[in-house]
């Protein structure tokens, strides 16, 4: 899945599949501007930042058990947001701090550091990197992935794929090579 933000004319958090098929909607209301994004892979939580409405929220993958962690000014102008254990991690880009937030209530918010220029923050965690299993974008004989000549995206599961073209190509009507 891919899970995104969008704060055009109507502010959500959405995700689709890879291929960018089956969108949904996981929050659509009560929110403003929703900038940072972070997900807890095992839980299967998505955290967000609202930087209008100065929050931090967290709503499973259905929008559903949707709370605020954090509101207030003590946590103006982040971006960037990470999940690690109980904490989330963020950076406020005023003073261009590093922040930790406990995450299961807000409190414990701690400045970590100082650096220049950051405006993102990534955690990476041999735990959370799941297993790669047999999956329909894998390389085949001729060295195509997923049999496309340019491009394999994984569908609604691993055994699914949708090939699509680099600019300036489109699609045959083999539905994998590119003209």
């Amino acid at each position: 899945k891919l899970f995104f933000t969008d704060y055009g004319n109507a502010a959500k958090v959405e995700r689709c599949d890879m291929d960018g098929m089956n969108r949904t909607w996981i929050v659509d209301s009560k929110i403003e501007q929703p900038t940072a994004l972070a997900l807890d892979l095992v839980n299967k939580y998505v955290y967000w930042v609202d930087i209008y409405l100065d929050s931090v929220e967290v709503a499973d993958y259905q929008g559903r058990k949707r709370h605020t962690i954090i509101k207030g000014r003590q946590i103006r102008h982040l971006c960037g947001l990470a999940v690690f254990e109980n904490y989330l991690y963020t950076v406020n880009s005023d003073n261009l701090s590093i922040l930790r937030i406990n995450r299961y209530n807000g409190t414990d918010v701690q400045s970590l550091a100082r650096l220049d220029n950051a405006k993102e923050i990534h955690v990476y965690q041999k735990r959370t990197q799941t297993a790669v299993r047999s999956h329909a974008c894998e390389v085949d004989p001729y060295g195509m992935l997923g049999g496309c000549s340019h491009i394999c995206l994984l569908s609604s599961n691993y055994k699914a794929r949708t090939c699509r073209c680099r600019t300036g190509f489109i699609l045959g009507s083999d539905g994998r090579s590119c003209k």
